[in-house]
């Protein structure tokens, strides 16, 4: 929830403020009315901070899965890396037993030749100068070939204390991995339950903050002059919420709700994406036509939909309560693929809403500009 939103009931309020009273209407106590402003301005400051804090939670719990997704990818690939080093190491320690077999074999054969008849023995029973010749030629080449065979044991030995190697360094890269992994969980864990706290008691502190300036703001108008001042100041809260909420001027839509919190760095993160808060089983529609990548559980979104657009960009809703689309589904403009949820690293009811433009979790950028483009606008992000 961002703090423009106070901004923009108190815009639209001073706005009515200013227009002239109607004729039968009490002449204004400007006393009166500078003492309503100050209160609505204090009381429009206490509800813009609380909508900060709101906005600060929520991020920083989405920053801290995005942390714990980045370590359990890199868990994930170290876990692979460690298995293909095995399976080398295993087949480097097979091709060696062959390799050392032969060798033992090709000593047993020259053993018991060279008991049967040595080298001499061999050349003298040779029946002519071509016998010997040949005789010789062969036995020279059975030398090359018992050389090139203890050669090639030598080889695989190497190559089997390499693979050894490789396969104790990728034990190592694992375990650091896998407590890296843990450490980031926990952190994640500890994150969302701070943020959850500080949500929770800020949410039932903003409703009170709430009532109260929709009451100075009234108090406003009325010290104004204004007719009417409590539904004039009830018309201004509904269209500083319409203000900041999602809509749709083209075949495409999102969701129905209210925009909290924009892509950018803030609070020493950067959030990758916007937040739009709405009631949990919330129609999500997709804004525009594509293929659906992956539909189901996401770290750190609890549960996720990925949609690839024929643009190449991949749209990406997270928290999710339910999905309706299935991997590989080829969805439409407007058809509904998801409710939103509070699921995941998540404070409350929304969506998370990001774009990849170079494949998942690859070059995100912000996704206003994307879903302008197709119709959608995203209130106070815009």
């Amino acid at each position: 929830m961002r703090p423009r939103l106070a901004v923009l009931a108190l815009g639209a309020l001073l706005a009515l403020g200013t227009a002239a009273p109607p004729a039968a209407a009490a002449p204004a106590d400007t006393a009166a009315v500078a003492a309503a402003q100050a209160e609505v301005d204090r009381v429009a400051a206490l509800v813009a901070a609380a909508e900060e804090e709101l906005a600060r939670s929520t991020v920083l719990a989405e920053a801290a899965a995005d942390a714990d997704r980045v370590a359990q990818e890199e868990l994930t690939t170290a876990q692979e890396a460690q298995a293909a080093t095995a399976a080398a190491l295993a087949e480097a320690q097979a091709a060696t037993e062959v390799a050392e077999d032969d060798v033992a074999t090709l000593g047993r054969e020259a053993f018991m030749g060279q008991q049967t008849f040595g080298t001499a023995q061999v050349l003298l029973d040779a029946e002519s100068p071509e016998d010997v010749l040949q005789r010789a030629a062969t036995m020279e080449q059975l030398g090359l070939d018992r050389t090139g065979r203890l050669d090639a044991v030598e080889a695989q030995r190497d190559q089997e204390q390499a693979a050894d190697a490789a396969a104790q360094e990728a034990v190592g890269r694992l375990d650091a991995a896998a407590q890296a992994a843990a450490e980031s969980d926990a952190a994640a864990q500890q994150q969302l339950a701070a943020a959850q706290e500080s949500f929770d008691a800020v949410t039932a502190q903003k409703a009170d903050l709430d009532a109260e300036l929709l009451a100075a703001q009234t108090a406003l108008l009325e010290a104004q002059g204004v007719e009417d001042a409590a539904a004039a100041a009830a018309a201004a809260a509904q269209a500083s919420v319409a203000a900041a909420s999602v809509s749709s001027t083209g075949d495409g839509s999102l969701v129905d709700g209210r925009v909290t919190s924009c892509y950018g760095s803030r609070w020493g993160t950067t959030h990758f994406g916007i937040d739009v808060a709405a009631p949990i089983g919330t129609p999500i529609y997709a804004p525009e036509g594509g293929v659906v990548l992956d539909a189901g559980p996401a770290s750190g979104f609890g549960q996720a939909v990925y949609v690839q657009h024929p643009d190449g960009v991949v749209t990406l809703y997270g928290h999710v309560d339910s999905f309706t689309v299935r991997p590989g589904q080829v969805v439409s403009a407007g058809q509904q693929i998801a409710t939103v949820g509070n699921r995941g690293q998540s404070t409350g009811p929304h969506v998370h809403v990001e774009t990849h433009y170079g494949g998942l979790y690859a070059d995100r950028r912000n996704p206003v500009p994307w879903l302008t483009s197709h119709g959608i606008s995203v209130g106070s992000c815009g």
